[in-house]
């Protein structure tokens, strides 16, 4: 018996916000007793400026979280002691690598009950942290969202988080569509199959007109530099001054330093989801595709490989969201009826469009790394080398290479890893032409790209590796890619 399609509602999502709340993010705990999360959360700018933050902090009394009720309160509660968190680690001259008591025992208890790490992940800075400006407008279009909390105060910031926010609510009917589709597939429905992929094709391209728009409101110097550092994690950080990771004190005294990726795109669940159902399977970085030795079906269902960076990224996530994409990769058959009906030609196109559009959407993304991350890190590398200064904290520390490569985000080889990404969303394209038009098509799209310059065009073909979104990766022969961590 095949198992039964997953059902949103059971994993607390739906076809109208998909991973975004159903219940619109809380403004502010209703219960005063929180207020000095709140406060501090408020004037987060103005205590990292002043560098009050950390004593404010230490004096907190360790508040219980017995007063948090709905779902939203916990939510809440967990944006605002990552934000806190974060802010105190890396808003002082050097890193504190120990998470005082108040901040880190209810941390580590909301984390427990919403079953998502301790850390300031996607869900933390993007999925539960925006209002609506207007209630009565769509929440799937950027000028009608804010911020609820920020590290810098910066437009900028504001925009780099709003952008997925916009992206998360646009996409979100893609996940009814798609579950549509798979019912339709067992009933052997091509024509309803073909309505759903043709709607998600077009619904992709909404995502990338988003995406495209990241540099509107929110300058490269200034992310890179301002905004990044507050988003590290504290995994492979020695060089920014965490060798060990971060500490969380509990109060038992046996207490071990944790290591953390940063947040990263990666921990969407709604791109996940994309490759999910589509039965797109990724390789470790630098792994070839080689028909003659590897079935790509049982590849698909094989379990995930031993370094599997993706999988990694799910622990990242939401308890819920994580296990509705292991749900749906049970039962995910949209490329195996396709594949099994390639004389139904508008099915194949269909198919292919959506194969289509889902690389140039990463694509895009490749431009905007390129502009955010890998020019900025080699012009700062530059003036380093220049000054010889010393590095002692995270910016600084992304300046200066101690090796030839640079790491970024989550645990990767960065440009590597979204090229392959990119590349292997082609592979299941029914038809040949399809394949060879993908690859022309999108490479002259983006060589054309107004946004971005011929020199970071070039940058991002020649750097293997860089600092990335958050924090530092790390690449050496042996590990790295997108199936690596």
């Amino acid at each position: 018996m095949l198992p039964p399609i997953p059902t949103l509602a059971d994993y607390g999502l739906s076809a109208r916000h998909g991973f975004l709340p159903e219940t619109l993010p809380l403004t502010r705990l209703p219960d005063t007793y929180y207020n000095k999360w709140e406060a501090i959360a408020a004037n987060l700018q103005a205590l990292v400026l002043t560098r009050r933050l950390r004593s404010i902090v230490d004096q907190l009394p360790v508040l219980s979280t017995i007063g948090l009720e709905h779902e939203s309160e916990w939510r809440r509660a967990y944006s605002l002691l990552c934000f806190i968190a974060h802010a105190y680690i890396w808003g002082g001259d050097s890193p504190a690598d120990r998470l005082p008591l108040p901040i880190s025992v209810p941390l580590l208890e909301i984390s427990d009950h919403l079953e998502v790490l301790p850390v300031a992940t996607y869900a933390a800075v993007c999925l539960w942290n925006f209002k609506p400006v207007f209630m009565n407008e769509d929440i799937d279009n950027t000028e009608n969202l804010a911020t609820l909390n920020t590290f810098t105060g910066s437009i900028d910031e504001s925009w780099f988080y709003l952008v997925s926010v916009a992206i998360e609510a646009r996409g979100a009917p893609i996940l009814d569509l798609m579950l549509t589709a798979i019912a339709a597939a067992r009933s052997d429905d091509a024509k309803t199959v073909t309505r759903c992929l043709v709607a998600f094709a077009e619904r992709l391209t909404d995502l990338t007109n988003i995406l495209q728009r990241m540099h509107e409101s929110c300058d490269p110097t200034i992310f890179y530099h301002r905004i990044r550092p507050f988003l590290a994690g504290s995994k492979n950080m020695a060089e920014a001054g965490l060798p060990d990771g971060v500490l969380y004190e509990d109060g038992s005294g046996t207490e071990e330093y944790r290591q953390y990726s940063g947040g990263s795109n990666a921990q969407s669940s709604l791109i996940q989801f994309f490759d999910v159902v589509l039965g797109i399977y990724h390789r470790p970085t630098g792994e070839t595709r080689d028909p003659s030795s590897e079935s790509e079906r049982e590849g698909r269902h094989a379990s995930a490989p031993k370094h599997n960076f993706i999988q990694e990224m799910r622990r990242y996530m939401p308890g819920p969201h994580a296990r509705f994409l292991a749900d749906v990769a049970q039962v995910a058959n949209i490329r195996e009826f396709v594949e099994t009906n390639t004389t139904n030609s508008e099915l194949s196109l269909a198919y292919d469009a959506c194969l289509a559009m889902l690389s140039a959407f990463r694509d895009k993304h490749i431009a905007i790394v390129t502009r955010y991350i890998i020019t900025p890190s080699r012009e700062a590398r530059a003036r380093s080398q220049s000054r010889n200064r010393k590095a002692v904290n995270l910016a600084a520390a992304s300046q200066k290479a101690k090796t030839k490569s640079q790491t970024g985000t989550g645990g990767t080889a960065l440009i590597p890893f979204l090229k392959q990404a990119r590349d292997e969303t082609g592979e299941p394209a029914i038809e040949e032409w399809t394949r060879r038009f993908m690859k022309r098509k999108l490479k002259a799209e983006y060589q054309a790209d107004p946004l971005f310059s011929k020199t970071e065009l070039a940058d991002s073909e020649d750097i293997v590796d860089v600092k990335g979104l958050a924090g530092s990766w790390t690449m050496d022969d042996e590990v790295g890619g997108i199936c690596s961590y």
